[in-house]
């Protein structure tokens, strides 16, 4: 029995505008026409006080569902429509792969991460940088599979791809780890070109907060499905992996007196990057830290000398004389734009930093506000004035401009311009950045703001991070350990007719509940 809250109307009259508002130049397995009836069985309804999120929330869904593409191979997510170059088979880059796992798994339809997981790791799959090809990314994928697996509750695909999993991360040790202990990368390889800390090392090669807690997660992942797999040997092996890159990512990337974590360039005595640069949140991604004092880092993302800004965050501090936002060279650019691969990245730390760390650096009312600033990024004024909801490249943070989306238009690098949004020939259409899969929206929601926190074990914890002001919000037909679960908040009770205050339920029946909107964490009842 499924609880019913929220009927699919409003959804349903989203999709309708966003279809509307949408000139579908490319095809994949689920066309526009089909887009409500597909979110109605396969994606989580939600429903809050701020118009903005609750449309932006749908808008995601409406926009990964056009990434799902069916291959021979199976079920694989794209990140560009169009072809492009640099991608691999089927169309395919693994840059933002862990993203596409952290939105898709909040999915009712298991085939369509299945596939993709066996597609990375069998299929073809360009699952690990190819720096003589320049073909594949630094890509947390165990930690992807296992983060999945504590939404589904089912974790054989794990440990089935297990051997595969210690395959590739014994690839990048034997690849890409040095005598010292640390994974090094060029910042192209990691989707981040044009960095401030790259100009430090030829070929902008160095050892990086990012790849270093990728492998730290990896590494955990790779250890705790091991043991579900009954190789107790081998989860001692990652475990002490892990516990070795935590030990050199703090001791050799922390920086004491910025108070940051920064990049080590790879070259003969290295001092480290004298930038800021945003990528240095990405260790809370996977609760690398287990010191409390480094959160003193994360008072920069509210500095506006430091990453904070109308449209941003930026990829790099404000005050590094570096810092810039240019419009006279086309690609990525990681030394001041934003970019919502970063965003996703900084907001899933963020949460992890606000839920599992003791700190009095930043608050959840910082949390809405850098999630704020990121929803109404989601914005475009088209040729004709209407604006609609947009996810794109990457943006001037300080006039939401979709930077590189306005340099392609202009012909930057070209012998002739590019398009025009009112072009008679929608084949001629070059919008390379259109509904853009490079990020998360949906799992910032759930995971963060609403705060189901998925666990291993068969228990519901919920922890949200909405403003106190918020009177009501609803989050249902969540598909969670093989249940349905819905997190309903009403202050009065009246709106919802469900009691006073947060209430969790699961397959209709009501299993928690209390005044306040703060953590619950319960076990689940037995399946029906």
């Amino acid at each position: 029995m499924t609880l019913g809250i929220l009927t699919a109307a409003k959804m349903d009259a989203r999709v309708a505008e966003f279809n509307r508002n949408d000139r579908e130049l490319y095809r994949q397995h689920i066309a526009n026409e089909r887009a409500a009836e597909w979110m109605a069985r396969n994606v989580p309804r939600f429903e809050c006080p701020d118009e903005e999120i609750e449309e932006i929330y749908y808008f995601r869904w409406w926009t990964f569902r056009k990434h799902i593409k069916e291959t021979p191979d199976g079920f694989v997510i794209t990140e560009f429509l169009p072809p492009v170059g640099w991608a691999g088979k089927h169309n395919t880059i693994n840059c933002a792969a862990g993203h596409h796992f952290r939105e898709g798994r909040w999915l009712r339809d298991a085939r369509y991460l299945d596939d993709y997981a066996h597609f990375w790791l069998r299929g073809g799959g360009e699952v690990r940088t190819r720096i003589q090809t320049r073909r594949g990314y630094s890509f947390w994928i165990a930690d992807s599979l296992l983060a999945r697996a504590r939404v589904t509750g089912q974790f054989d695909l794990c440990i089935e791809l297990l051997p595969d999993l210690i395959a590739n991360y014994e690839g990048w040790e034997r690849e890409q780890r040095d005598a010292n202990g640390l994974f090094w990368q060029m910042d192209d390889r990691d989707g981040m070109e044009f960095s401030i800390s790259g100009r430090l090392a030829p070929k902008a090669l160095g050892y990086r907060p990012t790849l270093n807690s990728y492998m730290y997660g990896d590494a955990l992942a790779i250890a705790e499905i091991a043991e579900r797999a009954g190789d107790a040997g081998c989860a001692r092996r990652y475990r002490e992996k892990a516990a070795e890159i935590r030990r050199l990512t703090q001791t050799h990337l922390w920086d004491p007196q910025a108070r940051f974590f920064k990049v080590l360039p790879r070259i003969e005595r290295p001092t480290l990057s004298d930038a800021r640069e945003l990528h240095g949140y990405t260790p809370w991604y996977f609760n690398l830290p287990d010191d409390d004092e480094t959160s003193e880092a994360w008072a920069q993302l509210m500095d506006p000398k430091g990453f904070f800004a109308p449209f941003g965050p930026t990829t790099a501090e404000q005050r590094h004389p570096e810092f810039a936002v240019i419009y006279s060279r086309i690609g990525c650019q990681w030394n001041g734009p934003s970019w919502p691969y970063a965003t996703s990245v900084t907001l899933t730390a963020m949460a992890n930093l606000l839920n599992d760390y003791r700190q009095e650096v930043v608050t959840r009312e910082d949390y809405f506000k850098i999630l704020k600033i990121y929803t109404r990024s989601h914005r475009l004024r088209l040729d004709d004035g209407r604006v609609v909801p947009w996810i794109d490249e990457s943006l001037n943070p300080f006039t939401g401009d979709w930077l590189t989306r306005t340099c392609l238009k202009r012909g930057v690098g070209r012998k002739t311009p590019g398009w025009t949004d009112g072009a008679a020939d929608p084949a001629k259409i070059e919008e390379r950045g259109k509904d853009y899969n490079h990020s998360t929206y949906c799992d910032l929601i759930i995971n963060g703001l609403a705060g189901l926190r998925p666990r291993s074990d068969d228990r519901l914890s919920v922890a949200p991070l909405v403003p106190a002001e918020w009177a009501y919000f609803c989050l249902d037909r969540i598909r969670y350990h093989g249940r349905d679960i819905a997190i309903v908040y009403d202050k009065t009770g009246r709106r919802y007719g469900r009691g006073r205050g947060l209430q969790l339920f699961c397959d209709g029946e009501r299993i928690a509940g209390g005044e306040s909107c703060s953590r619950m964490d319960v076990d689940l009842p037995e399946k029906s």
